[in-house]
């Protein structure tokens, strides 16, 4: 007697009483109750949903989606052959497998209840109430039969373990519901990183890696092909989204790598989205790489509106294991998928179930009460059902038809997690079997029924070789090691255009680039960054809020680059190298005796010294002849010395710099001019005195010996030497090395000059006391003009001045002018020795080769003319000057009378 049979029995009140062995919170109890009420009603009024129910001592529950969903108000659509029928099957075939097995569960017959999803969270969780209906204990103290007695209600199987569910929003959705009442549940493909949450998923495991595995292989993937700017698609729904998610965060942790845009593809998609979404990606046309994680459909879609935009070749996708090495999302589109790079978890084909597949038939399936539809789908004929109007336009079935003899076959990529997840189970229960009920054929009371948490500890702890050969076990999340082949669809220059094998991910990722081409055949891997790298030399300046975004500057001018985000100058004694990666030093340089800068001053200097030279001699050879000691020896040899030493300094300012060397220029420098102009000045002044002395008396004046011109002379030359020992003292002479002087804005012109330590203006004071010398010397010179040409030098020393003026007025200028010039040490250098090469060449020449002439070419002329005294020649001047007076007055020329 059934509760089934209102014929028979009756309900004699109208609030039942239930009662729940779990511990969660009431409002989930209360929402339990009424689903729970609704599933009983439904059973009650005989609309059990259709599931597969294999008898057992044990039984395991099945989420599979059996068919795709449905369109709106519609739960379920068509049938799905591979994901749904394949893999429903390799749990049947599993179970067949295991309990033929006599060393796995000996005399323990598990059993099933397989359930039919639709791929529809909200449908799936109405389904997998039936899990639980052993676990809800009903009061039905109010029910009777129509005798009174009360019904004989079957007690409903339990359910120890759940394999499912395929999809993540799916699993999510059930494991909520199964976690309340301890039911241990293990999925054979769902990837969701949100399910490895231990504290809201605890009762959840899977034999394949979660996404967050694949998002590492992804970015490592991404990584080795250099890139750092990609943009991502997601399917909207669980799967997508937290793929996508894992994918961003841990690029985010590990770094180098920027999203330029994170796309959502809607459920329903409206028209013309896709074209939109290609835009969208096009905006950063820089970010190739496309990191995809979407269903099949969205994948097609995509592809289709890459070819439609003309984009072939563009973008280079890199898919999860949704796409894997499907080939549905390709056809047709071959030449826009070409170099796609997608992941799919370690498996392999499992040739039991081929062979128990293909053999499968409509005679010796029938447990299966979904594989007549998919025997009309796969055979694409029509079955004679009750119930069901036979379609004319549809052949009919035979039932001779034969899998992968009338209709193609391809083992669905996922039966290798199916078998593995009815395994671990298995094994699991036989683990804690040996552990409860040792030496115990059947199950113990221990064991019935079996504890949900004592259960997953044990599935927790198991560790086989799966159906593939490699090793099944679970970490502490629940969560199966992450393994993955790495796949590119190649079509170009290859014998068999498809899907091959460049990779491998385990913890780590072996990418073998050899094997890899893209678009056309090509061999070099796509660039998808934001910006390429800067060129040696060249400093990126960061895009603000983009890490992998820059510009590139070159560090110019004397900078070089520190690092990658930096440009330093380079220390004051060097430059950059040509691709300003590091500082080099700087070349010195000195003026060199083959320099045209040094020729001529040197040509000039040389010439000098030798009519210097022979100025000299002949002075000495002929000392006692009238010129000579008319033009007064003992100041001419004084200055004679100074012309000379004004020619040497010439080789001392070219000579290269040393201490020595720069002692010898401060001394020198200004000694040669000082001790010309000081016997020059000398002379002019005692001109100047005697004959303004003798306009006022007959008397001699004072200081006008040879001995006391010479102390006069050594008084005035002293004051330079001794302004330059204390110069000395202050500062000692030493070189340097100028690298400002020679710094031109291109540093590969820099150069250092090495120098004594004498600035312009330290080398013009210097020169100060013997350009003091020389002006007073020119007023001298002016004011004896006046005196008779056959008196001394008056005349030759006033133009020697008038001439060494214009020489140093135009020296001023041109010294001064070029300081900011590169060629500063050069052009003053010359121009300083020829004006003093000049200057001394002018006194040369006005005052001693007239007399060197005379004596070597005229010696007639060189002879004791009358002596006159001193009071004869100033009153001769006297009378000379009142006589020019007098012309001046009366307009009338008087003609002196030289009968005297």
């Amino acid at each position: 007697m059934t509760p089934q049979s209102p014929a028979r029995c009756r309900r004699l009140t109208t609030a039942p009483t239930l009662g729940f062995h779990t511990g969660a919170s009431p409002p989930v109890f209360l929402w339990l109750l009424l689903a729970g009420l609704a599933g009983v009603s439904r059973a009650q009024q005989g609309t059990q949903p259709h599931s597969i129910k294999i008898e057992g001592d044990i039984t395991l529950g099945g989420l599979f989606p059996v068919h795709s969903r449905g369109p709106a108000g519609v739960p379920c659509g068509e049938i799905k052959k591979e994901k749904g029928i394949h893999r429903m099957e390799a749990m049947l075939y599993a179970l067949d497998q295991i309990n033929s097995d006599p060393e796995l569960l000996p005399n323990i017959t598990l059993g099933a209840r397989i359930l039919d999803t639709c791929a529809r969270d909200t449908y799936a969780l109405e389904q997998s109430l039936t899990f639980v209906q052993a676990l809800i204990q009903k009061d039905n103290s109010d029910v009777r039969c129509s005798n009174g007695e009360p019904p004989i209600i079957p007690k409903p199987e339990r359910v120890v373990g759940v394999i499912g569910a395929s999809g993540s929003s799916v699993s999510i959705m059930v494991a909520n519901v199964l976690r309340l009442f301890s039911i241990p549940q293990i999925s054979y493909a769902s990837t969701a990183p949100e399910l490895s949450d231990n504290s809201r998923y605890e009762f959840f495991s899977r034999v394949v890696p979660p996404d967050s595995y694949q998002a590492q292989a992804m970015v490592d993937i991404v990584k080795a092909m250099g890139w750092n700017y990609v943009s991502t698609l997601a399917s909207e729904g669980n799967y997508g989204e937290s793929g996508v998610e894992a994918f961003v965060q841990i690029s985010r942790e590990t770094g180098g790598l920027c999203i330029a845009q994170s796309i959502k593809i809607p459920r329903e998609p409206k028209l013309g989205e896709f074209d939109k979404l290609i835009k969208r990606l096009m905006e950063t046309s820089n970010a190739r790489g496309v990191i995809i994680f979407a269903n099949e459909d969205d994948i097609k879609r995509v592809l289709e509106a890459s070819k439609k935009a003309n984009l072939t070749g563009h973008f280079v996708f890199v898919g999860s294991d949704s796409w894997g090495a499907k080939s549905s999302p390709v056809q047709d589109l071959e030449d826009v998928a070409e170099g796609a790079v997608t992941i799919l978890p370690k498996r392999a084909s499992i040739d039991g179930f081929d062979q128990y597949f293909i053999s499968r038939s409509l005679e010796n399936n029938r447990r299966n009460i979904w594989f007549a539809e998919f025997w009309e789908d796969d055979f694409k004929c029509k079955l004679t059902r009750p119930g069901v109007k036979f379609d004319s336009a549809r052949r009919k079935c035979t039932g001779e038809e034969r899998i992968s003899r009338e209709s193609l076959y391809e083992q669905e990529g996922k039966v290798q997690f199916v078998i593995d997840a009815v395994y671990a189970m298995a094994h699991a229960i036989h683990s804690m079997h040996i552990d409860l009920c040792p030496g115990y054929m059947g199950l113990c009371d221990k064991m019935d029924p079996v504890e949900g948490r004592m259960l997953l500890q044990y599935i927790r702890s198991v560790n086989f070789n799966g159906s593939a050969g490699t090793g099944v076990m679970f970490n502490e999340n629940g969560d199966a090691p992450g393994r993955y082949d790495i796949f590119q669809y190649q079509i170009s220059n290859v014998t068999n255009p498809g899907y091959r094998v460049i990779g491998q991910w385990t913890n780590h990722l072996r990418l073998n680039s050899e094997e890899m081409q893209w678009n056309g055949g090509d061999v070099r891997i796509p660039d998808s960054v934001c910006s390429f790298p800067c060129e040696p030399g060249e400093r990126k300046k960061m895009v603000k809020g983009v890490p992998c975004c820059w510009h590139c500057e070159l560090c110019d001018g004397y900078q070089y680059q520190l690092d990658e985000f930096t440009c330093d100058t380079c220390p004051l004694d060097m430059r950059p190298l040509k691709n300003r990666t590091a500082c080099r030093p700087t070349p010195i340089i000195k003026l060199e005796w083959s320099s045209p800068w040094a020729i001529i001053p040197v040509f000039l200097a040389i010439l000098g010294i030798l009519a210097t030279s022979g100025c000299i001699i002949t002075f000495i050879r002929f000392n006692d002849t009238p010129i000579v000691r008319a033009s007064g020896r003992e100041l001419s040899y004084v200055l004679l010395t100074g012309i000379f030493l004004i020619y040497l300094i010439t080789f001392l300012m070219i000579a290269e710099p040393s201490s020595g060397v720069c002692a010898s220029r401060r001394m020198l420098l200004g000694l040669g001019m000082c001790i010309s102009y000081s016997a020059m000045l000398t002379k002019t002044n005692r001109i100047y005195r005697i004959f303004e002395q003798g306009k006022k008396s007959v008397s001699p004046p004072k200081f006008i010996s040879p001995t006391s011109q010479l102390i006069i002379t050594f008084i005035l030359i002293s004051v330079q030497v001794l302004a330059v020992f204390i110069w000395f003292g202050v500062e000692p002479p030493h070189t340097i090395i100028d690298y400002e002087e020679q710094k031109p804005p291109n540093p590969e012109f820099a150069r250092g000059v090495l120098k004594c330590d004498m600035s312009d203006l330290s080398l013009i004071l210097c020169l100060s006391w013997s350009i003091v010398l020389m002006i007073t010397c020119t007023v001298y010179a002016i004011k004896s003009r006046g005196v008779p040409e056959t008196f001394n030098e008056a005349k030759p020393i006033g133009f020697t001045m008038y001439t060494t003026c214009i020489v140093w007025l135009a020296f001023v200028p041109i010294f001064f002018g070029t300081a900011q010039s590169t060629e500063k040490m050069f052009i003053q250098t010359t121009t300083l020795t020829v004006s003093m090469s000049l200057s001394a060449t002018v006194s040369l020449g006005m005052l001693y080769v007239p007399k060197v002439y005379v004596i070597i070419f005229h010696p007639e002329q060189n002879v004791q003319k009358r002596k006159r005294s001193l009071k004869t020649v100033v009153q001769a001047v006297t009378v000379s000057t009142s006589l020019k007076s007098n012309e001046k007055t009366n307009g009338a020329k008087m003609v002196p009378d030289r009968s005297q």
